[in-house]
């Protein structure tokens, strides 16, 4: 972002160390705000978690992810949404 780029993809697991996925997700959001650019512009950020209690992934919509994928992750449901949104074609 610094040189003027933004990153097409993001994926976060709750579960990090030193700072947990929630908070780099709200951070990661407050950053491109701050660069004049809306979640809607900003990097597609799927959310990749063991955690699928209905705190957490309301949380993760609230602070603007664009997906929430439960591992283990199918791949089907991966390639799905990377297709949705429009980083790889059709027949990839």
């Amino acid at each position: 972002m610094e040189a003027g780029e933004k990153y097409d993809l993001i994926c976060l697991d709750i579960m990090m160390p030193e700072m947990d996925g929630q908070k780099a997700l709200e951070s990661i959001r407050e950053m491109e705000e701050s660069r004049g650019l809306i979640s809607t512009k900003g990097a597609k950020i799927i959310m990749t978690t063991a955690l699928d209690d209905m705190k957490n992934t309301v949380s993760a919509f609230w602070n603007l992810c664009d997906s929430y994928l439960v591992k283990p992750i199918d791949m089907q449901s991966l390639y799905q949404q990377l297709r949705d949104f429009q980083l790889i074609s059709p027949g990839e």
